[in-house]
């Protein structure tokens, strides 16, 4: 068994509310935490409106197939949520 962890920190500007936050960053637990592969959290940022850190548990049979299922969560997070990543980080156990 082969584990990824994947985390975003994002910019959110002009965010003021942490109403405003949650419908910005709010549907990646949704869209993700349904492959019964993936684990999806906020963790950090967790009171800041205008930041955001996000990490995804990612887990296969090979690396191979990890490390495809990571790169496929960084496009669509890339293109879906209404912000700025500052910064992925990838790790593999």
């Amino acid at each position: 068994m082969h584990i990824g962890i994947l985390t975003f920190t994002f910019s959110l500007p002009g965010c003021s509310s942490l109403k405003e936050k949650r419908q910005r960053v709010g549907g990646l637990h949704e869209r993700f935490g349904r492959n019964p592969a993936v684990a999806v959290c906020e963790s950090g940022e967790l009171n800041r409106h205008d930041a955001s850190e996000w990490s995804f548990v990612v887990v296969g049979s090979s690396k191979r197939e990890v490390e495809s299922l990571c790169s496929q969560i960084e496009d669509k997070v890339q293109r879906t949520v209404e912000g700025r990543v500052l910064d992925v980080v990838r790790e593999f156990l």
